[in-house]
């Protein structure tokens, strides 16, 4: 059924509702950032696969909003579709819910599914269009009735995230949570993103891909906790474990009974960003309702010291799968044989040589030339190209192992750079240096250190329209908060213990991409008469491209910075290399 059927179909069943205006977010009930093909009703209707977006369809318009990673890709999944694409990064760009409004008369209706919309986005959306006198309908699931052949939700077994990986047990993460719950005066937690329930029991599952997480709602009250799961999904011995823990099963969809009849004497505490407006209506009048940031995510966010070795651990592994991967590419692209796809998919094998690889963090960015340009590219066998000794290719890919996620990006050269390849390859550099080598004080947040990545760029009047840097999680997902590097501010400061990208790029529309990434872990620095200072740790290992720098663009500082990662990564992994490797390695990581 091609993309204007379903339209179609979709507007044919708004009409015999009187349904003026249909919102399709890309989230599920648990406002994940990747979704289980169950819950991908957005990339349904339209075709647009980027993991942002929302979808609005009218009686005769419909638009497409993402972000500007996506610009290119949704520019070619839409084609033929009738759906307007909107830039949402750009100051001319309408928010939809101002689209919708411009559109719509007083009286009409404007529906979507609460399920799949968080508390905070279905709040806007009812203040807004009760100014305009329209009404909200948050109860309609007309997808559901139009899509043939949905797949159903996941139903893989879960399995133990040991304590010798966690570093701290599913006891000692619930008291934690319990003792933040007592100072919000609140009886019972509910927890509904699928990582923090996760990293709270200590367990993974494989409902998602590149994602170790499985479909549960978690409650937690002052002296017993209830986990809401499809029971199939729990082994004898996992089941066993939990009811030792004082853990109680109860079905997945029984989440919404169990807050219906909740305890009238409760205070309930819930983050309005991952909790869905589903649950949110179900809730008593009479409970206390306490609204906070979520308990777990920064519990989280900070690594405890078992989580940072483990990190540590899980890049000597992947740093060694890179390694082998860049000097294959080196012998193998002049033959004429390697492609996109198939780099992508050699990545993936030497990273699976490595001991407690679970599988990729997310889905390999392996762009040749002007495909390096759209940040969030996704090869297939349509797209795919040769790579050839005459443009830049960047690779951006992550593994999953039980000790840690990570998430690195290396751009190289297949031949000689230009001149102004090297200059926006140097410049793009000059950032990831200048981010990790700051020093701050705390109490500082990501905005005011994203300028710091930008400034170079700047000088040459380049910059990049994603954000700098995201927190990372422990064999988790590969995007979590709350910490960000971005020009938004989220009001989250850096601490001790935090673990996040640095990754500044630069994208020449139909050239090239260039993108350098690193994870950087939050440490301690010095205290001084002005207070506390913080500091960064390099954890990625893996050389950078110095055939593509214009060494005259950086200053001492840079050099000593550049050639000391670079005898980091040769001391850190040309121990565990063949002669042949150990000698590309060391041609790759001299002195400049």
């Amino acid at each position: 059924m091609s993309t204007a059927d379903k339209v179609f179909l979709l507007r044919t069943k708004m009409l015999s509702l009187g349904i003026d205006a249909f919102i399709i977010p890309g989230s599920d009930p648990h406002m994940s950032e990747y979704t289980a093909a169950h819950w991908k009703k957005r990339e349904f209707i339209s075709g647009f696969t980027g993991s942002a977006g929302t979808v609005v369809v009218l009686a005769e318009e419909a638009g497409l909003w993402t972000d500007s990673r996506y610009y290119l890709q949704a520019e070619e999944e839409l084609t033929g579709s009738d759906i307007e694409l909107f830039k949402a990064s750009e100051p001319e760009t309408p928010d939809y819910a101002d689209w919708i409004a411009e559109r719509l008369n007083p009286g009409s209706t404007i529906a979507f599914e609460g399920e799949v919309f968080s508390i905070d986005d279905a709040r806007k959306l009812s203040k807004k269009y009760k100014h305009y006198g329209i009404t909200i309908d948050p109860n309609q699931t007309l997808l559901d009735e139009i899509w043939e052949g949905r797949p159903p939700i996941p139903d893989n077994s879960i399995f133990v995230h040991e304590t010798k990986y966690a570093g701290l047990s599913r006891n000692e993460k619930v008291e934690s949570i319990r003792k933040r719950m007592r100072d919000l005066d609140a009886s019972h937690y509910i927890i509904t993103a699928l990582d923090e329930i996760a990293w709270t029991l200590n367990l993974r599952g494989n409902d998602v891909a590149y994602n170790p997480v499985f479909h549960a709602y978690l409650i937690i009250s002052l002296d017993a906790v209830y986990l809401f799961i499809d029971t199939h999904k729990i082994t004898a011995n996992i089941g066993k474990e939990l009811a030792k823990d004082d853990i109680s099963i109860h079905l997945y969809s029984d989440i919404f009974k169990w807050v219906k009849d909740m305890p009238v004497e409760s205070g309930l505490v819930f983050d309005s960003s991952t909790t869905n407006a589903k649950i949110f209506s179900l809730i008593p009048r009479e409970i206390i309702k306490i609204e906070e940031d979520s308990i777990v995510r920064e519990l989280k966010g900070i690594k405890n010291p078992t989580e940072q070795e483990g990190f540590r651990t899980a890049m000597v592994k992947d740093g060694v799968a890179m390694v082998k991967f860049l000097h294959w590419l080196e012998v193998n692209v002049s033959e004429g044989n390697v492609s996109e796809l198939s780099a992508s998919k050699k990545l993936k094998k030497f990273r699976s040589e490595g001991d407690n690889f679970v599988g990729e963090s997310f889905g390999t960015i392996s762009g040749f030339a002007e495909h390096g340009a759209i940040v969030h590219y996704t090869v297939n066998k349509e797209t795919d190209v040769k790579l050839t000794p005459d443009n830049f290719y960047l690779v951006d890919s992550g593994g999953q192992y039980l000790e840690g996620t990570t998430d690195i990006t290396r751009t190289i050269h297949l031949g000689n750079p230009t001149e102004q390849q090297k200059v926006d390859f140097t410049m793009v550099l000059k950032g990831n240096i200048a981010l990790d080598t700051t020093y701050f004080p705390v109490g500082t947040r990501g905005v005011h250190l994203d300028i710091l990545a930008r400034k170079p760029l700047w000088s040459k009047g380049l910059n990049y329209g994603h954000g700098t840097g995201h927190g990372v999680g422990c064999f988790l997902n590969v995007h979590e908060g709350p910490q960000s590097i971005r020009p938004d501010d989220n009001g989250v400061l850096f601490k001790n213990g935090m673990i996040t990208s640095n990754e500044p790029g630069l994208y020449r529309t139909g050239e090239y991409g260039i993108r350098i990434e690193n994870l950087i872990l939050t440490t301690e620095a010095d205290t001084t008469q002005f207070g506390d200072f913080l500091k960064f740790e390099t954890l990625t290992l893996c050389p950078i491209d110095i055939d593509s720098i214009e060494v005259s663009l950086l200053n001492h500082e840079e050099k000593d910075w550049l050639n000391s990662y670079h005898k980091m990564v040769f001391d850190k992994l040309s121990p565990l290399l063949n002669e042949e490797l150990k000698n590309w390695l060391e041609e790759k990581t001299k002195a400049i």
